[in-house]
């Protein structure tokens, strides 16, 4: 963990490492800020302090990185404990840097100097990001205020990641066994092979369902039992809750994060955590947030209303259920969309096999990008992992990944990307990135002609690879070489889903979808005529969606702009009922009272979207309004305009605002007429 010079070694590293490698990174990491600000320091320039900076402390962040991706993929008790034993020591660490006034002074040294005009705009701005992030992290403060604010630092971090523990072992500790056959009617074939090998007792029929994704999505999507996809329904929604066992329970550790985060806001001198929040995004304020979210939701309601009312009249015509129930959401809706468009996404999963998709997908970054994307080999932390990389056609090595796809007892759910390495320039040349690629997918199931199957993806899984990827590109086809805007360094959090959500429109293009499919069987590709009937259901209730995802982001900014944790809690007025007012004003679909949704909503509670849930939304507008570039161009694989997105999107990083690199492609600011006309909600 040490060694900092290629790539990790995860063949070598051991929870027993952690401590004393860590524990070392942080004595060489001070001794540097001590040389750095001694009272006989030299005046601050780049070279004699921002770079050696920079360079230091990436060793650090770089060995940390490795510890929080292996708690995060490999959540075995002894890499927690080794996680959870620094995780105070690196929070401190970090907390004291934020707040050193010695380092501020050094970059303020430097903005003011006559130097500073011959930096070049990426180093001008990681100076310029500096100073805004040290007064964010209380560099201004009063010496006595300043030891409470590191030590919230600290106990926020460790409820993160106490919060994410939970939800983890929450969602382990459920399990439905089902031994009556007949529960099993309308489940997918894999989905019952899986639920039988997951029971593990050859000696009785007996299967298992759990509540991850590739066990729990299809229950409730084609499940004809009732009881099962309550069962399973009511298990997910109750996670971490105090229906489940005390220790889990992640409603004191919402309340006391809430509680940090407003003190925190305080120190700062902002009137609430989520304009602290904003500071560094594109967005400006809370009220052009939540102006954004209400216009957008003015928009989608009547059309998630009319969605509600279709599925409640085929509900009870169809499959006589005079009530729909939360549980009967999911399974309505696909008998719906099977009826009204003639196919199932059970259907549409069978063409999708995972060597199609890889395939499929790293043909769409050779077209588009002018690159080649080729196996390669590394250590890896578990079985499934492969490790690839990205060459120019020349073959020199851009950039490499790794891309670990199943979902595992001991892997955090959903889906996300992650930097290993940042690129750079160092004496010995360009440090190339490197970034996982991390999924819950099913892994495969079966056997034919004595050979296992290939997993096979539904369309939606296969539109998350996609998304995950568009992360990755913008970390490794970045050509920055200034380590603090690099890639996603430095990118407004509130654009940097734009690169993910471009990347989710060439799901929809046939002939890519035609390449990348593969029926598991016969081998086929997919009928044009099948891919017609996905097209015209693509935006199948999209107003409910949409509703869903603003409902999402709407109550997390008012929690953190609207709601007082313990003035209002003094009031009897809980986050609950944040959430219930929320739900009044933009939503069509109110869960029962006994949904703990908060409880396991990682993104804000244990991840970097608190009080920016709303980014997927914002960077929605602007993704939709860069992929109709290539639709004005008549043709998804244009030449000219995939130069133009590499050179003035991914390749820029973080190194000048996002909107700058937005209007230098666009030539214009962004509208919302493309995601609206994408999303079905304006004509085309």
């Amino acid at each position: 963990m040490l060694d900092s010079s290629g790539l990790p070694r995860f063949d070598a590293i051991a929870p027993s490492d952690v401590a004393p490698a860590i524990g070392e990174l942080l004595t060489r990491s001070r001794a540097l800020v001590a040389r750095l600000t001694a009272a006989d320091a030299a005046p601050a320039s780049w070279e004699n302090f921002a770079q050696p900076l920079a360079d230091g402390i990436e060793e650090l962040s770089r060995a940390w990185g490795i510890v929080g991706h292996l708690h995060s993929v490999n959540d075995v008790p002894e890499w927690r404990e080794a996680y959870n034993a620094m995780l105070p020591e690196v929070s401190r660490f970090f907390a004291e840097l934020g707040q050193n006034l010695a380092l501020f002074a050094g970059y303020t040294t430097l903005r003011d100097s006559a130097a500073f005009a011959r930096l070049n705009a990426a180093q001008q701005r990681i100076v310029s990001n500096e100073i805004r992030d040290f007064r964010l992290s209380g560099a201004e403060l009063p010496d006595a205020d300043k030891p409470r604010f590191q030590a919230i630092q600290e106990e926020l971090a460790s409820l993160a990641a106490k919060f994410s523990e939970n939800v983890l072992d929450a969602t382990n500790a459920f399990a439905e066994i089902v031994t009556d056959p007949a529960e099993l009617a309308g489940l997918p074939a894999d989905v019952v092979d899986a639920a039988r090998a997951a029971a593990g007792d050859s000696a009785s029929d007996a299967w298992k369902f759990t509540l991850h994704m590739p066990s729990y999505l299809p229950v409730l999507q084609y499940a004809d039992s009732r009881r099962l996809r309550q069962s399973l329904y009511r298990g997910h929604a109750t996670r971490a809750s105090e229906f489940g066992p005390a220790e889990l329970d992640n409603t004191p550790l919402i309340r006391r994060i809430l509680e940090l985060r407003q003190e925190e806001a305080r120190l700062l001198g902002f009137a609430n955590y989520a304009e602290v929040s904003l500071a560094p995004k594109m967005a400006e304020s809370t009220e052009q947030v939540a102006a954004f979210l209400r216009d957008l939701a003015s928009k989608a309601r009547p059309f998630a209303e009319r969605d509600l009312a279709e599925l409640k009249e085929f509900a009870a015509r169809e499959l006589g259920l005079s009530e729909l129930e939360p549980w009967d959401v999911a399974y309505a809706s696909e008998k719906l969309r099977e009826q009204r468009y003639s196919f199932s996404e059970q259907e549409v999963k069978q063409y999708f096999t995972e060597p199609r998709v890889i395939a499929g997908l790293f043909g769409v970054i050779e077209k588009l990008f002018a690159v080649r994307v080729r196996p390669d080999t590394a250590p890896v932390w578990h079985e499934d992992v492969r490790f690839f990389r990205i060459e120019t056609p020349a073959g020199e090595l851009v950039g490499q990944f790794y891309l670990d796809l199943y979902a595992r007892e001991t892997k955090r759910g959903g889906a996300w990307m992650d930097e290993a390495i940042t690129r750079r320039r160092i004496a010995g040349g360009i440090q190339t990135p490197v970034a996982y690629l991390n999924c819950n997918f099913p892994r495969p199931v079966g056997e034919k002609d004595g050979q296992a199957k290939p997993a096979t993806f539904s369309h939606d899984d296969v539109i998350t690879l996609f998304h995950e990827t568009g992360h990755g590109l913008h970390h490794l086809l970045t050509r920055v070489e200034e380590l603090g805007v690099s890639g996603i360094h430095g990118v407004e959090w509130d654009a940097v889903e734009l690169p993910s959500q471009f990347m989710e429109n060439y799901c929809w293009e046939w002939d890519v979808v035609r390449g990348m499919s593969a029926h598991v069987d016969s081998g086929e590709a997919l009928p044009r005529a099948l891919f017609e009937r996905m097209l015209a259901a693509r935006n199948f209730q999209s107003g409910l969606q949409t509703v869903r995802q603003i409902e999402f982001s709407l109550f997390d900014l008012l929690l953190h702009c609207a709601y007082d944790p313990v003035a209002d809690a003094a009031k009897g007025r809980g986050l609950y009922d944040v959430l219930a007012e929320v739900r009044r004003e933009v939503s069509v679909l109110i869960p029962p009272a006994w949904h703990r949704f908060p409880n396991s909503f990682s993104h804000i509670f244990a991840g970097g979207y608190a009080a920016g849930y709303f980014s997927y939304k914002w960077a929605e507008v602007l993704s939709a309004d860069c992929y109709a570039a290539f639709e004005e161009a008549g043709d998804p694989f244009d030449a000219r305009t995939g130069s133009r997105f590499l050179d003035e999107i991914l390749s820029v990083g973080g190194s000048r605002p996002a909107l700058d690199s937005f209007r230098a492609f666009r030539g214009r600011d962004p509208a919302v007429d493309a995601l609206l006309r994408h999303s079905g909600m304006i004509a085309a």
